[in-house]
């Protein structure tokens, strides 16, 4: 299609708007800072991630460390109480043991006591822990205290106490005494009484004595 003008002017160009250098700067400084920014924002993100990564994988890695522990908890846990069950059974045999020997050991010094006095004989002797009770019978007041002296005199015993001694009636044509006493056993040292262990010397026990 031909256009023919008629007026035969020429057209007026519309005229270009032109935009200030000042905006035309503050836009590319705009432009830039959001660049700036942006390229910030995305460095410290990329940190961060990595940050946050390398933060899951130790804790990843300790937990796997922390399950391992509790498993080696578990087995020395384990351990222990095998241990303690153990060891509760070799105290027990060892205080059996040490008990039937001290025993052995304490009823054999009672009847040496007892074998070096004259008309006495015991009806009773009764271990509590570290003490004696004993019960017995004698010919004369006399004999007791001589049974208390040996008592003293044999390193295994401390602290004798008469509780009581008075004549009794059990036969009325034969004068006899009955007594009680308690006495402490003395400090031992590998089954040897500490006086004896420090030197002290003990007289030799005499053959029983038959009974009066």
């Amino acid at each position: 299609m031909i256009r023919i003008n008629l007026l035969g002017q020429v057209r007026p160009k519309a005229a270009k708007q032109t935009v200030p250098l000042e905006a035309t700067v503050q836009i590319l400084l705009f432009g830039a800072a959001v660049a700036v920014a942006v390229a910030v924002l995305f460095v410290v993100y990329m940190s961060q991630s990595r940050q946050l990564d390398k933060t899951k994988a130790r804790i990843r890695d300790l937990q796997a460390e922390k399950a391992s522990l509790q498993q080696i908890k578990s087995e020395v846990d384990k351990f222990e109480s095998q241990k303690a069950v153990l060891q509760q059974r070799i105290d027990v045999i060892e205080t059996l043991q040490k008990n039937r020997t001290g025993a052995q050991d304490l009823l054999q010094m009672v009847a040496n006591t007892v074998g070096r006095v004259d008309a006495l004989w015991l009806t009773s002797v009764t271990r509590t822990g570290d003490s004696l009770a004993i019960e017995g019978e004698a010919g004369s007041i006399n004999s007791v205290a001589n049974f208390i002296t040996e008592l003293k005199r044999s390193g295994y015993f401390t602290n004798v106490e008469i509780k009581n001694a008075k004549e009794n009636d059990i036969r009325p044509s034969v004068e006899t005494y009955a007594f009680s006493m308690t006495v402490s056993i003395a400090p031992q040292t590998n089954g040897v009484p500490a006086t004896q262990a420090t030197g002290a010397t003990q007289p030799p026990p005499a053959a029983p004595k038959g009974r009066s």
